[in-house]
């Protein structure tokens, strides 16, 4: 039995040594239009188009059923969107009722859980509750909601050998690039993708990995997904 999953293309399963690992956390991490979706898209179809169930938690609102069809590339997209089960929390409360529903949906085989979005709903509410002076007590409640969910999704990883795949925002902090609630993610993540898009030459940069070399992918999308334009 395999230990990892394809990310969806050739290229991608080439760089990652034959794709994403079973039992942990990978992080893909960038700015807006980087390419986080289209990552979890790829990996979301090709489990799917197998036969597997996907959990997919969008927060962004970035799962698109044309996407789908276009990966797809041809007949079969109405059983593909039957194998992935899409919730769509709007705040951060929905969320944490999403994680718990998580549990409920593992009582039937899950080939990947995606959440697309990680710190989304969780940034606006620790903005709200900074911003309306709450007590720090509430802010660390934010904060240990999120480690919670980490936590949970690791647990899930290790525990039923189901690869989980999260994506981040980043923020300027003066010169530099972070992670949102970067200690968290990067605790519970055993690997870490960065996606750059720089005036249009876009790269994934392997940051962190249990057996791999930090190393860079030039890559492009396109409607079948993702291919390569060279390595780092």
């Amino acid at each position: 039995m395999s230990d990892k999953v394809s990310a969806g293309t050739y290229d991608l399963n080439r760089w990652l040594y034959g794709g994403y690992e079973k039992d942990i956390i990978t992080t893909l991490y960038g700015g807006a239009g980087t390419g986080k979706t289209n990552f979890c898209l790829l990996a979301a179809v090709s489990l799917a188009k197998k036969g597997e169930k996907v959990i997919f938690v969008d927060t962004e609102g970035g799962f698109s059923v044309e996407r789908v069809n276009q990966l797809v590339n041809g007949s079969g997209a109405e059983n593909v969107l039957e194998n992935i089960l899409v919730l769509k929390p709007t705040n951060f409360k929905e969320q944490k009722d999403a994680f718990d529903k998580l549990l409920e949906n593992l009582k039937e085989h899950v080939g990947l859980i995606i959440v697309d979005g990680m710190t989304m709903l969780y940034r606006l509410e620790f903005a709200d509750a900074r911003e309306n002076g709450k007590d720090i007590g509430a802010i660390q409640k934010v904060n240990s909601e999120l480690t919670r969910q980490m936590r949970l999704l690791a647990e899930i990883a290790r525990k039923r050998n189901i690869p989980v795949i999260v994506t981040n925002q980043i923020y300027s902090w003066e010169t530099e690039k972070r992670m949102v609630a970067g200690d968290i993610l990067k605790y519970w993540s055993k690997c870490l993708i960065e996606l750059v898009n720089d005036r249009g030459r876009r790269e994934a940069i392997l940051r962190k990995h249990r057996s791999l070399p930090e190393k860079t992918l030039v890559f492009q999308i396109n409607d079948l997904g993702i291919k390569k334009r060279g390595w780092i």
